[in-house]
């Protein structure tokens, strides 16, 4: 099982920028998937970025693109997202996940795909 811890968040100014950080725990797969998802109240939880842990390939969604970045620290089974020019949209609970390396295809974007979530850490951007 792998655990998943969120940090990073906080309350921060329209332009502002936080570094969110998922600290990953317990039995880890060489090859896996980690992403960052965010859910604002009142909407479905919705795809910001992931990385593929070997190669370290990224893709981010178009709606933050330019402004955040994932990255991985490989030593620390962690991975960030450098959140910059942040928007009072960007305000929800940000959650880290993890899919396992199985058979399949898959697809970065897709909820379903993901097998491990931490507990979220919460994002206010105010105007």
């Amino acid at each position: 099982q792998v655990h998943l811890v969120e940090s990073g968040g906080g309350l921060v100014q329209a332009g502002g920028s936080l570094r969110l950080s998922c600290a990953a725990s317990g039995r880890t797969l060489r090859s896996y998937v980690m992403g960052w998802f965010r859910q604002a109240p009142g909407k479905e939880r919705e795809f910001v970025a992931a990385i593929k842990w070997s190669g370290g390939s990224t893709y981010h969604a178009d709606s933050v693109k330019g402004r955040f970045t994932i990255s991985r620290a490989n030593a620390e089974n962690t991975v960030y997202l450098q959140m910059n020019s942040l928007k009072p949209e960007d305000t929800a609970v940000y959650y880290c996940a993890v899919r396992r390396a199985q058979s399949g295809s898959y697809y970065d974007w897709r909820v379903g795909d993901y097998d491990y979530w931490g507990q979220g850490t919460q994002v206010t951007v105010s105007s």
